[in-house]
């Protein structure tokens, strides 16, 4: 069974508000919808950030000098 939505009070912009307002007419989504959804991404975005921190927790370090160096010789900059 599916938890039933919560409530919340959010405060936006006034600019902010007015396009979501707009994008849930252009959409035919609510704002909540909207909300939802971007809040989600970003919740997404950040456990991938998390789970690569995490992958790559036992790498070594490098100085960096070595890093540098070795970003000059491949014409990175």
């Amino acid at each position: 069974m599916k938890p039933s939505p919560k409530r919340a009070t959010i405060y936006f912009d006034p600019e902010l508000h007015r396009a979501l307002r707009l994008k849930a007419a252009e959409t035919d989504q609510s704002i909540s919808e909207l909300v939802n959804a971007a809040v989600k991404l970003s919740l997404a975005e950040d456990a991938e950030d998390l789970a690569a921190f995490e992958e790559r927790a036992h790498e070594p370090d490098l100085p960096f000098e070595e890093v540098l160096k070795d970003l000059r010789q491949r014409g990175k900059i």
